[in-house]
């Protein structure tokens, strides 16, 4: 503890000086504080998230920013962890002849960790069933005709280029917990070449981290033992063995966003999981800047970036420290910048929650349980937005958010950034994800409208090479550190775009709305329809 207190006030008395001269210079100090290797990369329910949370909640009593947690500034989260042993467990491809094709696990085939307890042993058929997303609204069902029962689901990446990012990453989301409604045993997601984001090698280090989900079962997607796994696209083409298919046609269909074949396949798969499980909690941190308008004040825009990283894993170049500078310390002292700057601007009509959420690398567990469970009422919440590593890496010409065009926050974002000379484009790789990677998409799911910012860039591009090159590189490795090459001055532009939307929507008369005939359009207790 003494050590603790020594380490933040350490840190506080280098960013103090910075405040008001250097917004740049005051937001570095933040990211450098976060992901100096003292944090030992802030993983969830550790000492380490501890200090980094001390430091946060020292920099909000700094900027004048009043406690709105549960405890003090404190939400706390009970989580339970599973480690998956893959050196231990046992993955095999049977055929109708007895023929077995062995899979290596944590080599060939690495099984998941995170989103519920894991079976401790499968032996299901195996069914191919395409893009598998269940989008019967959009025209697009591969879930149609299909007796998924008592079956592992095989995926591939990917989607129709006609269904926009948002709905497919949704779908994609929200896949495992249909299929276990079906009776579905598990899932096996397989991505083609041309899209994989971490390069294998890498994947087969980040599956030994522990995997997290929230104790309280009944706020689970899934609620019993259902199976995750994914496949190296080098080794894919064994489970198309005897179909009459091969996983390098249907890669190129699924990169083309062409129609994909739907058929069993003649195999089943068997398994043993070795798992351990343990409880732990974690916090999630809240402050709040009261509204100036009586009417207005008890209605809340939540600022939200997460604070956990991914701790001390398995080494890289000799470095074994997971700093996430990127991912998410620059977030997280791009909300305590933005905090700065409305605190000392003129007063907003409505109220803003400052989070800081724990446990997103593990599955948004933090922000989901908030999202649920919020330390205001929940109808209180007209909107949610999320700084997640946003890429400051050329400069900000400009800027765009998963799923902006299901809302009228999408309006205020292309307002604002018209007013600072900035371009909003649409997302240049909509079947990444991103809409449902980080933490806005929790609030989502309740029906709140959210954003989430990043640097744009358009496709064949030096600024998407240098995306590119990052997410393959130093994405979720210790190379994500103090000594890339920030951007700082561009990063504090984003923040203020930031503010500026918040500006608006804290002080227009009406909550943002869903656009009309968008699927994450829910009733909201209390304060009526978010349409």
């Amino acid at each position: 503890m003494l050590r603790r207190s020594l380490l933040l006030s350490a840190f506080l008395s280098l960013c103090l000086p910075a405040w008001a001269a250097d917004p740049a210079a005051q937001w570095w100090a933040d990211v450098s504080a976060l992901a100096h290797d003292d944090m030992k990369g802030r993983l969830t329910g550790t000492a380490d998230y501890l200090r980094a949370a001390d430091y946060v909640i020292g920099r909000l009593k700094a900027e004048g920013i009043k406690s709105a947690g549960t405890d003090g500034y404190l939400q706390q989260v009970s989580l339970e962890q599973q480690v998956v042993d893959q050196a231990a467990s046992r993955a095999d491809l049977v055929a109708a002849n007895g023929a077995v094709t062995p899979l290596k696990v944590g080599d060939d085939i690495l099984f998941s960790a995170g989103g519920g307890p894991r079976p401790a042993t499968i032996d299901a058929s195996l069914v191919f069933i395409g893009y598998g997303l269940h989008l019967p609204g959009q025209g697009h069902d591969d879930f149609a005709g299909q007796d998924l029962k008592g079956k592992i689901v095989v995926v591939l990446s990917g989607g129709p280029a006609d269904i926009s990012g948002a709905i497919k990453s949704n779908a994609r989301f929200e896949r495992s917990e249909a299929l276990s409604k079906l009776g579905a045993l598990g899932v096996i997601s397989l991505t083609t070449p041309k899209q994989v984001e971490i390069l294998w090698e890498r994947q087969k280090l980040l599956v030994r981290q522990p995997g997290m989900y929230l104790a309280d079962g009944t706020l689970r997607d899934i609620k019993g033992p259902f199976f995750g796994a994914t496949v190296d696209p080098a080794q894919a083409e064994r489970l198309f063995k005897g179909s009459g298919h091969s996983f390098v046609a249907l890669a190129a269909l699924a990169d083309a966003s062409k129609p994909l074949p739907r058929f069993a396949l003649p195999l089943r798969f068997k398994a043993s999981i070795a798992a351990t499980r343990s409880q732990l909690s974690s916090p999630n941190i809240v402050g709040v800047l009261e509204g100036s308008d009586p009417k207005l004040r008890s209605q809340y825009i939540t600022l939200s970036a997460h604070l956990d990283h991914l701790g001390v894993g398995a080494a890289i170049k000799g470095d074994t420290i997971y700093n996430g500078a990127m991912d998410n310390a620059t977030g997280v002292a791009s909300v305590l910048d933005i905090a700065r700057r409305l605190k000392s601007g003129a007063p907003l009509k409505r109220s803003v929650l400052f989070l800081f959420f724990t446990a997103e690398e593990k599955g948004l567990l933090g922000s989901s349980y908030f999202a649920r469970r919020p330390t205001v009422p929940k109808g209180s919440i007209v909107a949610n937005m999320n700084l997640d590593m946003a890429l400051p890496l050329w400069p900000l010409k400009s800027v765009f958010s998963p799923g902006q065009e299901e809302s009228t926050l999408g309006e205020d974002m292309r307002a604002a950034a018209a007013a600072m000379g900035v371009a909003v484009m649409t997302d240049p790789m909509p079947d990444r994800n991103s809409f449902t990677r980080a933490d806005q998409y929790s609030f989502v799911r309740e029906g709140i409208p959210a954003l989430f910012f990043k640097f744009g860039f358009a496709r064949d591009t030096p600024e998407a090479k240098v995306e590119r090159d990052w997410r393959a590189n130093q994405y979720h490795s210790p190379s994500d550190d103090l000594d890339q090459p920030i951007l700082k001055d561009e990063a504090v532009k984003l923040n203020a775009l930031a503010a500026a939307i918040i500006r608006r929507v804290g002080d227009a008369q009406g909550r943002p709305q869903w656009v009309a005939g968008s699927i994450f359009a829910k009733d909201l207790p209390a304060t009526g329809k978010a349409k």
